[in-house]
């Protein structure tokens, strides 16, 4: 779980300084350049010391397009400690009644909800981007959930931009639930980068008290994963636990360990130093049934295994098998 914590005053300065609108597309190259000369030098694995039995839970939306209760029903067969509900149109994602119901039926905490503050659900609760993070608090108030996930604002979304870093910390001081906004990646036009977040697709060099890290985004933004959750410390409050290629502009929201982000050793590292955040599988699934379950079983042995979860004699860690072998 994520208890708020109270606001830094001084761990993540602001640069004043004013943002292009756009950069040369080059992070993807940078990337591939560092990830390659990382994995010659040998990049030796975390050994695995875990201090914490990290909870790792399923996000409803590695189940689309099956409803809310069948990630429910799924996690709970398949052995997930709790879930991250993405707020959405269906009904029942917003409905704090049927998603209690959901959580006592399948005896899985809803350990976060996601704000509706992606690109195409612009238009659930209007187009004031505070109600969709207002009236998510409100759900996760009555139902005890301690952490929201929201995404960076746009650009062009005004007062509400300019004003996020600042409105995220009140709705915090008030309402004592974390909000932990989530790393995004520029988008691509040929070969100049749009940035279209605002302060900036990166969180991590803002004042957020809470950091959502998403190891998807950061294949495609191009950004170092492993930095990123040194750099954050405890203001580390949540990840997404998925992978990607960093050679696409695509979000591609692989199953850990089929593609090139470093998964494996974010999980060692975060498990030895006894992270107090949620792990969240947020990947992108097949539509058959069958070929679901198997990618999700697949992930939480993967997750397990490099939390050390066997290391503790409640797992003995044999549905991982060489889980890690794919991942540096």
């Amino acid at each position: 779980m994520s208890p708020r914590r109270d606001r830094p005053s001084t761990d993540a300065p602001r640069n004043g300084a004013r943002k292009p609108y756009t950069r040369p597309s080059s992070a993807h190259r940078t990337a591939r350049e560092k990830l390659s000369k990382r994995l010659s030098a040998g990049d030796p694995r975390s050994d695995q010391h875990p201090q914490r039995r990290i909870p790792v839970g399923l996000s409803t939306s590695s189940v689309f397009p099956a409803g809310v209760e069948e990630s429910f029903r799924l996690a709970h067969e398949i052995g997930y400690d709790g879930m991250e509900v993405m707020v959405s149109y269906p009904k029942d994602s917003q409905d704090p009644d049927l998603l209690r119901a959901y959580s006592e039926r399948y005896e899985l905490p809803i350990l976060s909800l996601h704000a509706p503050t992606l690109f195409f659900l612009q238009g659930l609760w209007g187009r004031d981007a505070w109600v969709k993070i207002e009236r998510t608090i409100e759900i996760a108030k009555e139902l005890g959930v301690p952490t929201i996930v929201a995404h960076p604002p746009f650009r062009w979304q005004g007062k509400y931009a300019h004003g996020f870093v600042e409105g995220v910390a009140a709705l915090e001081e008030e309402h004592g639930i974390a909000i932990a906004v989530e790393n995004m990646y520029p988008w691509r036009l040929g070969v100049r980068e749009l940035l279209n977040y605002f302060p900036d697709h990166d969180p991590t060099d803002e004042e957020y008290a809470h950091v959502t890290v998403d190891l998807s985004h950061a294949a495609t933004a191009g950004d170092d994963a492993l930095e990123m959750i040194e750099r954050l410390g405890d203001r580390l409050t949540h990840l997404h636990l998925t992978d990607g290629s960093g050679k696409t502009t695509k979000d591609e929201h692989l199953p850990p360990g089929e593609g090139n982000q470093p998964c494996a050793e974010v999980l060692r590292r975060l498990a030895n130093r006894g992270w107090e955040g949620s792990v969240l599988l947020e990947v992108t699934t097949s539509s058959n049934a069958e070929a679901r379950e198997r990618t999700l079983r697949q992930s939480l042995a993967f997750a397990r295994h490099h939390l050390g979860h066997h290391l503790d004699g409640d797992d003995d860690g044999s549905a991982a098998g060489d889980v890690g072998s794919t991942t540096p």
